[in-house]
């Protein structure tokens, strides 16, 4: 994967279609991104879960645009797309089926239900040992034609159907998926839900060994085909370190209450101190399309022996900062207040999270952007927006308030803020200043006592880039090699004009459907 900034999207909430985004990336957002994150595109994309919930995981929506369009965003930039391995829509053409037909159904046993993963029947405290990320258990009753009744398992929303993994007909089923990504010039492949997808009776069912099994198993796979693999859990920090080891690349789900913390406390020392054992094969990101996770830097939900990176004091004073530099919103998109799928993540902006703060929101990219791996900018937080709370009271979802759909006059006008022209100059010189792909070094503060020092340094040969910041007060120092020696700015707006770049807002074509919300 290229060492560039990487964009996260919606085709329908920016651009419209797959068509419409790869008008944007070719000519006012032209040079800005390595790679592109293609949110779910498949039939259909506006499901119970925003195209998390496929029933035909190998068509494109219609609405969206066709394999051609992937294919053609492929050639600029290297594409990052899901392969939800976990579920698949209760729609899909397989489940209708054996809905229908029962056990003559060729994909019968290829969905989960309590019996195949508890033949023998399972105990109170066997139930209560299996991780969900939301309340209840994972069972949802259906009804097949013949009137046989089953517990589906369902981890997700009850339309979202666990799949056998070891089932010969979900094998098809993902090695379908795989060969028509791979087909289509996909360059990674992002494997939703993994933690998820084996059940193991007597355990947790959530990353477990056998899940890990797994996750070399489909990284295999899709390595035959050329494409590399991305794996997205939120778990304990430690599990994160032992994927990294497995696979191209992991999230860095810890860095975003991270960062907040520093920035809220003046505190850099659970920062230093992830840094010291993260994996540099990471992909680092401060917002994307769910919230902002608590687990990740928290104890361990089954074992609480596994301490986390901040103690539950400090995690309570970061969701409470939040709430307030928000204005109360994230409050009410978040948890039982929202028709959430994960009760343990905030769901905000990262701008509205910072209170809209534009000097802090740029220190947090600056931080984002010096940390070793991938950086990749959700759509959103590019063009720095706010919480969506029409969209939010219009569909009743949490997750929607950073989810909003952008008009091409919306779009267009926030290419001209400040904060944003100011970012997208930080991507530039993130992109193509040479120090970036040399060594990384982060300076321990004189003493303890100073914890609200930051400082990150990268290093190849003569080339060099410094940040040292004060997080209490969110004064920087960028201090990078230029053609004319070393230079020092306060703000990101004054690195250099060769970072500016050219915002041809005049190409941005019409959004279809919604104009805004």
């Amino acid at each position: 994967m290229r060492n560039q900034v990487g964009l996260v999207a919606y085709a329908d909430r920016l651009g419209g279609s797959l068509e419409g985004l790869d008008r944007l990336l070719r000519e006012p957002l032209a040079g800005l991104f390595g790679s592109v994150h293609l949110l779910p595109f498949f039939t259909p994309y506006d499901g119970a879960d925003a195209g998390f919930d496929p029933e035909d995981h190998t068509r494109v929506d219609p609405r969206l645009g066709t394999w051609d369009d992937v294919r053609r965003i492929g050639e600029a930039h290297e594409t990052v797309v899901d392969v939800i391995v976990n579920h698949v829509s209760t729609q899909s053409p397989q489940f209708t089926d054996w809905v229908r037909r029962g056990d003559a159904s060729p994909y019968a046993g290829m969905f989960l239900t309590l019996s195949t993963v508890f033949p023998a029947g399972a105990t109170e405290e066997q139930l209560l040992q299996v991780y969900r990320p939301r309340p209840g258990l994972p069972f949802t009753p259906v009804t097949l034609r013949d009137g046989s009744r089953h517990l589906l398992w369902t981890t997700f929303t009850s339309r979202q159907a666990d799949l056998d993994v070891r089932h010969e007909q979900t094998r098809v089923h993902l090695t379908q998926v795989i060969e028509r990504l791979a087909d289509s010039g996909v360059a990674m492949l992002r494997l939703d839900a993994v933690g998820y997808a084996v059940k193991t009776p007597g355990t947790s069912c959530f990353m477990t060994p056998d899940t890990f099994a797994f996750i070399d198993e489909i990284t295999a796979l899709a390595r035959k085909r050329g494409v590399e693999v991305l794996v997205e859990v939120h778990s304990h920090y430690q599990r994160q370190v032992e994927i990294g080891r497995r696979v191209d690349r992991v999230y860095d789900f810890a860095v975003p209450p991270l960062v907040l913390h520093a920035l809220f406390a003046g505190d850099s020392t659970p920062l230093r101190r992830w840094l010291d054992v993260r994996p540099h094969n990471a992909v680092t990101v401060l917002d994307t399309h769910d919230g902002i996770g608590v687990v990740d830097v928290g104890a361990d939900a089954n074992d609480p022996a596994l301490v986390g990176l901040l103690d539950a004091e400090q995690l309570d004073a970061l969701v409470e900062r939040i709430h307030a530099n928000s204005g109360g919103t994230s409050r009410r998109a978040t948890g039982s207040a929202a028709s959430n799928v994960d009760l343990y993540q905030v769901n905000c902006t990262f701008y509205d999270a910072l209170g809209r703060d534009d000097r802090r929101y740029l220190l947090a990219r600056l931080v984002q952007f010096f940390l070793p791996g991938i950086p990749q900018v959700y759509y959103v937080g590019l063009l720095a927006g706010s919480n969506d709370m029409a969209l939010l009271e219009r569909t009743g979802v949490g997750r929607d308030v950073n989810r909003h759909r952008y008009s091409a006059t919306e779009f267009a006008d926030a290419l001209e803020r400040p904060v944003v022209r100011a970012l997208l100059r930080l991507i530039r010189f993130r992109n193509t200043h040479p120090a970036f792909d040399g060594d990384f070094s982060c300076t321990a503060p004189p003493h303890e006592a100073m914890g609200h020092l930051l400082q990150l340094r990268w290093r190849a040969g003569a080339e060099e880039a410094r940040l040292a910041a004060d997080l209490r007060t969110a004064d920087y120092s960028l201090t990078l090699t230029t053609a004319d020696g070393e230079l020092s700015v306060s703000d990101v707006a004054e690195l250099p004009a060769a970072y500016e770049g050219a915002i041809a807002t005049a190409a941005v074509g019409p959004v279809p459907g919604d104009e805004g919300g």
